[in-house]
């Protein structure tokens, strides 16, 4: 038989039966729906760590005191006790590191922003030094950023995130305004580009001011990280890292294989994080959502079973007219085939629609990804192959002579 005689019957034998063929395809779209939903999710999520959660360039790395990624609670109490990051530190890195491009400080703290008689608590206050402007990935994107002469005269101006424009000045900047810090009063010189929240966690609740600002309210003995952007290639950023810990391991008179008291992150240590806490939960996630799809195959195969019991006789008229085994497998195969990859088609469109939806209306992110959707194809179309098989065998082996005596 030709393949489109072969499709021809299997889209008969399906329109004879189109309510058992659309509840059967419906069990194989939502499977298949779940699976895209949780995989645009799982590369959002990895695509937002990557971009914003890290907030490094590929040519950035940053120096503290306490671990950027770790999951030992216990070394970040032991990091505690260890000596302070300074300035001092910054300017020693930054005079001895040739292959250091740009190196900047920054420091954090909490605090109580009013406006006006409005005020919001528990916002990130930055000091940074002007040089972040060029080293930081958060764009400016009102104003301006304030100047070195700002920073080296701790002039109170400052710039806020998306967060605090919207609160204290909905349909406007806030350029020009002043907020007030405890007793401290902030121009606002520019406000910077909206980065969205990640499972709830706003990040766009923060203020940044000059770093000696910052050390002037907060204390001039608070802990900085350091900030260096590299001056090429991944070859010159690894020597760039091993200039900046030689700086600081003489200042801290570390010696031989002494443990350093200090931390480096990069962006592979974020990720490097992400990975080992997420892989294993996002791995039994995927697999949950492939029973799914999997269920949706073995209704496939049930139903197909049911099929070739009410088709028994029609399977031994086509084969006394002279139809071979092979020919009956491959109808049957046809018939299953076809029911995943529609099934396939309509719960790929399902689930990048919700996984879309997810993303605008909710702080999950959501990565809709082209090899995504040929996953879907080919997940549908091995499920309808695999689960098609003992149905189009079990047909093409009736008897042509007992399938005829059927009822």
């Amino acid at each position: 038989m030709r393949v489109t005689d072969i499709v021809s019957q299997s889209v008969d034998a399906l329109r004879a039966h189109k309510l058992r063929a659309a509840l059967t395809t419906l069990g194989l779209t939502m499977g298949v729906a779940t699976l895209i939903t949780v995989m645009t999710i799982v590369q959002g999520a990895n695509l937002y760590v990557e971009q914003k959660i890290a907030n490094l360039g590929t040519n950035v790395f940053k120096i503290a005191r306490t671990p950027f990624a770790v999951t030992d609670f216990n070394l970040v109490i032991k990091a505690l006790k260890f000596k302070r990051i300074e300035m001092d530190d910054m300017r020693a890195v930054a005079a001895a590191c040739p292959d250091c491009e740009m190196v900047g400080a920054t420091a954090t703290s909490t605090v109580r922003v009013r406006y006006q008689e409005k005020e919001l608590q528990d916002i990130n206050y930055y000091g940074h030094t002007a040089n972040m402007a060029d080293i930081d990935t958060r764009t400016v994107e009102n104003g301006r950023y304030f100047t070195e002469m700002e920073d080296e005269r701790g002039s109170n101006v400052c710039l806020i995130g998306a967060m605090l424009m919207e609160q204290f000045f909905p349909g406007g900047t806030g350029i020009g305004r002043v907020l007030r810090v405890g007793k401290d009063e902030f121009l606002i010189v520019g406000t910077f580009e909206k980065i969205g929240s990640i499972l709830g966690q706003d990040q766009d609740n923060f203020m940044v001011v000059p770093m000696s600002t910052y050390l002037r309210t907060i204390g001039m003995r608070s802990p900085v990280t350091i900030n260096v952007k590299a001056a090429g290639d991944s070859a010159v950023f690894e020597r760039a890292i091993d200039e900046a810990r030689l700086v600081l391991r003489a200042r801290r008179h570390i010696t031989g294989n002494k443990e350093e008291d200090f931390f480096v992150g990069t962006s592979d240590s974020y990720m490097s994080l992400w990975q080992s806490i997420s892989g294993a939960f996002f791995s039994v996630f995927i697999m949950v959502s492939s029973i799914s799809a999997i269920v949706g195959g073995i209704v496939i195969m049930n139903v197909m079973l049911v099929s070739v019991t009410e088709r028994t006789k029609e399977i031994g008229v086509r084969r006394a007219l002279g139809a071979t085994q092979a020919d009956v497998r491959r109808q049957f195969l046809t018939e299953s085939v076809m029911q995943c990859v529609v099934g396939g088609l309509f719960g790929i469109g399902a689930g990048f629609l919700f996984a879309t939806a997810l993303r605008n209306f909710t702080s999950f992110p959501a990565a809709v990804q082209t090899w995504v959707a040929v996953l879907g194809v080919v997940l549908s179309s091995v499920i309808g192959l695999f689960f098609g098989i003992y149905p189009a065998v079990r047909a093409s082996k009736l008897n042509p002579v007992d399938a005829l005596r059927a009822d």
